[in-house]
């Protein structure tokens, strides 16, 4: 037992800690979340490793940039129907790429392949960058698109702001 933790333990001081430096990684790229950029065509892969791409018919994408959007996020999606996305145009983007490699692969992954709706996965540092630069990480970003055109882009604060926007579309 007592190797076991100490391997855990060194794990995460040498590799679980992630080594993203914000600062430097959101001064060498392009915003990708900017009103009047085309995201038709972009691909994200979901947390069962199936490709999702952005088409023109794509209404909403709303990204969870951290942990606690991102409970808000499954939660508001546990409680409607499998195709709800579907229905409503929409795509759920998660930002995964802060969490230790060790932690994602051993709990974040798995208990995301449990759940019935699709989330589609920024796993890489220079992606979380390029899509959060500008954005509020604390906010749940919600991107409204037309034809795959960004027309504007909101902040909400929680499940119930979610309910309230997805009420009046």
């Amino acid at each position: 037992m007592k190797k076991i933790l100490l391997a855990l333990i060194f794990a995460f001081a040498f590799i679980g800690c992630s080594s993203r430096s914000d600062e430097n990684t959101d001064k060498n790229v392009e915003a990708k979340l900017v009103v009047g950029k085309n995201l038709s065509g972009v691909k994200l892969k979901d947390q069962n490793e199936k490709p999702q791409t952005v088409t023109a018919e794509t209404k909403v994408i709303f990204f969870s940039f951290s942990k606690p959007t991102g409970h808000a996020c499954n939660d508001f999606l546990e409680k409607k129907p499998a195709n709800f996305l579907a229905e409503h145009k929409a795509l759920y983007v998660a930002d995964v790429s802060a969490a230790p490699s060790l932690i994602k692969k051993m709990f974040i992954l798995p208990d995301l392949k449990e759940l019935k709706f699709p989330i589609l996965l920024i796993n890489d540092d220079t992606l979380s960058a390029a899509y959060s630069k500008g954005m509020n990480k604390e906010k749940i970003v919600v991107v409204l698109l037309k034809d795959g055109i960004i027309t504007k882009i909101e902040n909400l604060d929680d499940t119930q702001a979610l309910e309230e926007f997805f009420a009046k579309l």
